[in-house]
């Protein structure tokens, strides 16, 4: 006999519900691998490609032959969090959902964190265990050829969805660790970055200014303060100019009209197909680019790509991990120091490869913004730095 899981009735149903949906999590591990079970041999996912439509209704299925019966608003849900169960990140899946989250953190199966807003804070819920988080990565990785386990302990990924995932194992953690980080699927406008008060207008005429005029531009700024989204609403306003956007992952949804993008790619698990950021420079430089666009320079690419800002590709922009544009300036220089160039030389090609270096950092109430904008010239074998823009 089945039972009622609203009423606590039983039912005609010859198959036994296999664990109770509660009121908090709706979703048992018996029931969990009851329905899995009955996936592998669902005919409509095995004769498909299968997409969240199609699980969702296997899902459905799965449940009725398992003799489940709920209120309708109870199985809505129940199949939601199976749905996300088996076909996404778990607990994670619902906190995605909410557009005001860019990242969530996960320190171990109960303790979860998200940036919602600008502002960090923790949430309720969680995985059942450290195994039940780390089943979930694995199943979520496989498709991707991407392996996390004791030989392979971390791994940085896509999602088909466009998010970036990282996770992290013990030893080298305390505990399963995982990062994901949401992309906006939209390049905001400049009333919305006024609006929310990243873009203030002069500071935008300064911007649009340098993108017509061709000037060479860095955005720089600590993690997570708008880096990308700024540099994807500059390349908006590049017109037909070709160009060539190099990245890790694709976080830069580029909307210029005429864009090729060249993404790394790690070595195998044999050590060898490695691509690097240096590689795709040089091998951009071949592709004809009006403008050349590097999502985050944080190595030895940074001597071609400042070769390329000196030889014609005027116009070309990058990012840069630093708290400030004189402490960017700095980085690039030791980034060219490490790549081989001489001090000397390194100084005076930063200073005439690069126009203007942006500065983004967050406000008292945890908004995005810019905070300055600084010119560079080359002054006597030196790096002369000047302010033409602060945020009032």
């Amino acid at each position: 006999m089945g039972e009622d899981l609203s009423t606590g009735r039983s039912t005609d149903r010859d198959t036994p519900v296999l664990g109770r949906p509660t009121t908090t999590t709706p979703v048992t591990s018996q029931l969990r691998e009851a329905v899995s079970r009955r996936l592998h041999a669902d005919a409509e996912l095995a004769a498909a490609r299968v997409d969240r439509a199609a699980l969702r209704r296997a899902v459905a299925r799965a449940l009725a032959a398992e003799g489940v019966v709920v209120a309708p608003e109870v199985w809505a849900r129940l199949v939601r969090d199976l749905v996300d169960e088996l076909g996404g990140l778990g607990p994670l899946e619902a906190l995605l959902r909410d557009p005001g989250v860019t990242d969530v953190m996960v320190n171990g199966a109960e303790e979860i964190h998200v940036e919602r807003h600008g502002r960090l804070e923790a949430v309720a819920g969680g995985f059942e265990d450290d195994a039940h988080l780390t089943r979930v990565l694995a199943r979520t990785l496989g498709p991707l050829g991407a392996r996390l386990d004791r030989a392979h302990p971390f791994v940085d990924a896509v999602l088909p969805t466009g998010i970036r995932l990282h996770a992290i194992l013990p030893p080298l953690a305390e505990r399963p660790t995982v990062t994901l980080r949401r992309v906006p699927a939209v390049v905001p406008s400049w009333e919305e970055l006024a609006d929310a008060g990243s873009v203030p207008a002069a500071a935008r005429e300064l911007l649009l200014e340098a993108v017509a005029d061709r000037r060479n531009v860095a955005v720089c700024g600590r993690a997570g303060v708008g880096k990308t989204t700024l540099l994807a609403r500059l390349l908006a306003e590049v017109g037909t100019d070709r160009v060539v956007v190099i990245e890790d992952a694709p976080e830069l949804r580029c909307p210029a009209a005429h864009s090729v993008h060249l993404r790394t790619r790690p070595a195998t698990p044999d050590g060898v197909g490695a691509v690097d950021v240096a590689d795709l420079v040089r091998n951009a430089l071949r592709m004809r680019p009006d403008r050349l666009v590097v999502g985050e320079v944080r190595g030895a690419e940074v001597a071609d790509l400042l070769q390329a800002m000196n030889t014609g590709h005027d116009g070309s922009m990058t990012t840069i991990h630093a708290n400030g544009p004189r402490e960017a300036i700095v980085r690039v220089e030791g980034m060219a120091l490490l790549a081989g160039v001489p001090l000397s030389a390194a100084r005076a090609q930063v200073a005439a490869a690069l126009d203007l270096v942006v500065a983004l950092d967050r406000d008292g109430q945890g908004r995005r913004r810019v905070a300055g904008v600084v010119a560079l010239r080359a002054r006597s074998g030196d790096t002369e730095v000047e302010e033409v823009w602060s945020c009032p």
